[in-house]
């Protein structure tokens, strides 16, 4: 499944990157230019405009809550998602992460992530590099709470 975010949702935007799934965020894109590239590009459309969910030939689910949790909590409830290809997408820009040699990533990250860290993940496009941190504990959590 891939997503299309409005430029009001860019923090659910980031978490269904984080779950894995393919998400354009459009930050500057009018309504048109949005329901071209969902029709063009075969994307579910996440928007809070009730106008644009209007559109014909657009999929769409128009997001009730402004907190981002409940965002993702509907999302998950009206289209069935799963978590399985969790922190597999770059969070920043979309791309699909690979994996990155644990010596490669030596000079790349915080001398005490390397020390501690047996595994890493860089961004073939924009070039970061991704570890599971202490953060990681805190998103399984969200997760969790998003299945109860």
């Amino acid at each position: 499944m891939k997503f299309l975010v409005d430029a009001m949702l860019g923090r659910l935007a980031t978490w269904l990157r984080l779950l894995g799934y393919d998400t354009v965020y459009s930050a500057k894109a009018n309504d048109q230019e949005l329901a071209r590239r969902a029709r063009a590009e075969d994307r579910i459309l996440l928007t809070r405009d009730i106008e644009l969910t209007r559109r014909r030939g657009v999929r769409c689910v128009r997001i009730e809550s402004e907190q981002v949790e409940e965002q993702l909590a509907q999302v998950f409830r009206e289209l069935h998602l799963q978590r399985d290809a969790v922190f597999s997408r770059c969070p920043a820009c979309n791309a699909p992460l690979q994996l990155l040699d644990r010596q490669q990533a030596q000079g790349r990250v915080p001398p005490y992530v390397f020390l501690t860290q047996e595994q890493f993940r860089r961004c073939p496009q924009c070039g970061r590099v991704y570890w599971r941190g202490t953060h990681w504990a805190h998103i399984l959590a969200s997760l969790q709470d998003l299945e109860n």
